[in-house]
C-alpha cells in the first residue's frame, strides 16, 4: 500500500509541472507581440479571442474587428496602418520559424485551428484587421508583381495556404469588376486582310444539282440493309407504316 501511494505521488510530482508549462505557454501565445527589428517603430500585436481571454480585452478585439469588418480597405489609409507598416509590404518584414538551414517548400496550411494560434502566424493571420476582400484593391496589389501581373507564390509572401486561396480567389473576382488591372499579351496587327488566302475560310461554293432519283451519295443505293434487322424494325414499328399495296 505505500509502495502505490509513493507510484502515485511521483507521477503527481511529474505532471504537475509539464501543466503549469502548457499553461504559461499559452499565456505568452495569447499575449504574443511581434517586433520587427528591421523598424524599431514596428510592433505588431496579436490577442487571441477565446473564451478564457479576459473581458477588457474582448471588447477591445471586437471593437477592432468590427470597425473594418463592413469597410475592410479603410484600414490601410488609417494612422494605425501607417504607424504599423508605414510605406513598405505587409509581408516584406516577415520571417518565418522553421528547423533546419533549408525552408519548408510549402507554408502550413492555417495558422488558426479553433481556439489554437502557432507561434509565428503569417502576415494576414497575425494582424485581426487585415480583411481580404475584392474591394480590398491596395492590399491586393501588394500580392501581384507589378510586371508580371502574377500572384506571388506563398513561400515568397509566407501567408498560410488558406489565405493564399483567398487572396487567389479574391483577385480573380477584382479583375472580373474591373477593380484590377489585367495584363494581356501584345498583338502586332499589321491590317492585312487574310480572309481568302486558306481554304478553310473560303467562301462556300454552291451545291450542285440533282436530277430526279438521283442519290445525293453514289454509294448510298449499294447499300443493303440486314434482313432480320430490318424483319425487326418492322416489327416494332409495323403500327406506324404504311400497308404494302
Amino acid at each position: 500500500m505505500a509502495a502505490s501511494l509513493q507510484r502515485i505521488g511521483i507521477a503527481i510530482c511529474r505532471t504537475f509541472p509539464v501543466i503549469l508549462q502548457r499553461k504559461i505557454q499559452t499565456q505568452r501565445i495569447r499575449d504574443w507581440t511581434i517586433t520587427s527589428s528591421a523598424a524599431p517603430g514596428l510592433r505588431l500585436k496579436f490577442r487571441a479571442l477565446s473564451s478564457s481571454s479576459s473581458s477588457a480585452e474582448s471588447t477591445e478585439s471586437a471593437e477592432t474587428l468590427s470597425r473594418y469588418s463592413d469597410r475592410p480597405w479603410e484600414y490601410l489609409e488609417s494612422e494605425e496602418y501607417i504607424e504599423r507598416y508605414g510605406s513598405k509590404l505587409v509581408w516584406s518584414n516577415y520571417r518565418r520559424n522553421h528547423k533546419g538551414g533549408v525552408p519548408p517548400q510549402k507554408t502550413r496550411k492555417t495558422c488558426i485551428r479553433g481556439d489554437k494560434i502557432c507561434g509565428n502566424p503569417c502576415p494576414i493571420c497575425r494582424d485581426p484587421n487585415l480583411i481580404v476582400h475584392y474591394k480590398n484593391v491596395n492590399l491586393l496589389q501588394q500580392f501581384i508583381s507589378p510586371q508580371t501581373g502574377i500572384v506571388h507564390d506563398p513561400t515568397r509572401t509566407g501567408v498560410c495556404m488558406k489565405q493564399q486561396k483567398l487572396l487567389s480567389k479574391a483577385i480573380e473576382t477584382a479583375r472580373d469588376c474591373g477593380l484590377l488591372a489585367v495584363q494581356l499579351p501584345h498583338v502586332d496587327y499589321s491590317k492585312e486582310d487574310y480572309t481568302n488566302t486558306h481554304g478553310a475560310v473560303a467562301p462556300t461554293p454552291a451545291p450542285f444539282s440533282l436530277s430526279s432519283g438521283e442519290l445525293w451519295y453514289s454509294w448510298y443505293g449499294s447499300i443493303k440493309p440486314d434482313e432480320r434487322e430490318l424483319a425487326r424494325v418492322k416489327r416494332i414499328y409495323k403500327d406506324y407504316l404504311k400497308p404494302d399495296v
